[in-house]
């Protein structure tokens, strides 16, 4: 998961278009299903889970979950017909965004998701955020993520946010160097 992907350019119609990340929603539990059918159509896609221990009364097990439920995340170029191939995609609801065509997610969030999941680092679900002083990590394996300096009972922690979906995750940094971003 801590692999970047690199931005490709497509030409469309004699112009070069960048793909860009974006968020689509998906049918409750269908996830899992979506990324996958869209990766059979050659559609990049992000699916940030999150690994934790349940127990029932007869076994113990393991079960990823999605970080984000009913989220997809996908890169693609803004062109209506690889939009109606996604659309296309069964479990796929909407785009996220204005009037359901969908709105850009700057690279960098994107990024910093991949680089705390690829990290191990222990993180908490965060409410979305508004407020608050923007950060940067400097040094470390988390060097040049930003993200929402908060402060809970003393522990400083930063919140690392998808702005569209209005979802955050939290993770401590006390121990590391932060700046003003």
């Amino acid at each position: 998961m801590n692999a970047l992907y690199t931005e490709q350019l497509l030409p469309i119609g004699g112009r070069v278009t960048a793909e860009c990340w974006f968020a689509i929603q998906t049918l409750p539990r269908f996830e899992k299903n979506v990324a996958r059918a869209l990766q059979e159509k050659g559609i990049s896609t992000f699916l940030p889970l999150f690994s934790s221990r349940h127990t029932w009364s007869d076994r113990h097990q393991v079960v990823h979950s999605p970080l984000f439920p009913g989220y997809v995340f996908v890169k693609t170029a803004p062109v209506t017909d690889l939009r109606i191939c996604v659309l296309r995609t069964k479990g796929v609801v909407k785009f996220v965004g204005m009037r359901g065509s969908g709105s850009p997610i700057p690279d960098e969030e994107i990024d910093a998701i991949k680089m705390v999941l690829g990290q191990g680092v222990a993180f908490n679900s965060y409410p979305y955020l508004r407020i608050g002083q923007r950060v940067r990590i400097r040094g470390g394996g988390l060097d040049g993520i930003e993200g929402i300096l908060v402060s809970e009972n003393g522990d400083q922690s930063l919140v690392v946010s998808v702005v569209l979906l209005q979802r955050s995750i939290a993770l401590r940094i006390t121990g590391y160097h932060i700046e003003t971003a």
